[in-house]
């Protein structure tokens, strides 16, 4: 099997507009300009998609320099598909507002939950 030379695996994506899953669960679109030989790479045009629930927003970072040790997943973006199917795009501060939302429920499912643990329904 042949493989690329070290450093050289990116080189067929180039120019083309990616989407990157960091290792914090964000997710970077951008398109790729320049990479090392530790999978850093310049991301021009980057914007961070967020998702909350049937929302989502494209927060604009500009030039985006990425290291490659946060990288988790990678793929290119369709350009037909680049809108997610089924979900509505919102403003920052309108998808701020529901990540707060998201957060203050899952603290007080966590709150209920600790409270009924003495039932132990297991």
């Amino acid at each position: 099997m042949d493989y690329p030379p070290p450093g050289t695996a990116l080189v067929e994506e180039l120019d083309q507009k990616l989407l990157i899953q960091l290792r914090d669960g964000r997710k970077i679109i951008g398109v790729l300009r320049s990479f090392d030989q530790f999978a850093n790479m310049v991301l021009e045009h980057a914007v961070e998609r967020i998702i909350v629930g049937n929302l989502y927003s494209d927060i604009p970072l500009g030039i985006y320099l990425l290291r490659g040790e946060n990288l988790v997943l990678m793929g290119q973006v369709d350009p037909s598909r680049e809108v997610p199917p089924g979900l509505r795009q919102v403003t920052e501060v309108e998808i701020r507002t529901a990540i707060r939302a998201e957060k203050e429920e899952a603290r007080l499912k966590g709150t209920m939950r600790a409270r009924m643990d003495f039932l132990d329904l297991d």
